[in-house]
């Protein structure tokens, strides 16, 4: 068996696509009509079609649930981070802040209200904290992840 992709009910596709798009830089890689797969595995299906198949009513779909969230990561957070602040229909749950392992995050809306965060890029992490000073050694508690994950980091 494989893992094919994360399916997305969406109640308008066009929009979803588009925000997929300019938000997160997600191309379209077949386009169905009613199904939509975009690169990085997440499929967008139009809620009518996607309750059919279910044999559901569109009431039985609980939206903005918050049990799951999309997670993507960014090399430059901080670019994307401006990127984001001039889009004025964006909805956030969390500006951005840093988790206590070092690794700054966003989390915001889908236009569905499916949950998306962009975290920095572990290595980015990694490489921010030896540029602060730290040791590799040092780097590695900060994070609270072994040395050999910092090792890995530096040879990316």
């Amino acid at each position: 068996m494989t893992y094919s992709s994360t399916l997305l009910a969406v109640k308008d596709i066009e929009r979803s696509k588009q925000f997929y798009h300019e938000v997160l830089g997600l191309d379209v890689t077949a386009d169905f009509g009613v199904n939509v797969t975009l690169t990085g595995g997440i499929t967008l299906q139009t809620v009518d079609t996607w309750i059919g198949f279910l044999h559901k009513n569109e009431e039985d779909v609980f939206w903005e649930n918050n049990a799951s969230e999309l997670y993507f990561e960014e090399p430059d957070i901080d670019s994307f981070w401006a990127k984001l602040k001039t889009m004025s229909d964006i909805k956030y749950l969390h500006p951005m802040k840093e988790h206590s392992w070092g690794q700054r995050v966003i989390r915001f809306y889908d236009p569905d209200r499916h949950i998306i965060e962009v975290g920095e890029a572990m290595p980015t992490v990694v490489k921010r904290f030896l540029q602060n000073g730290l040791t590799p050694a040092e780097v590695a508690a900060r994070m609270d992840v072994p040395y050999s994950f910092v090792q890995s980091c530096l040879q990316k």
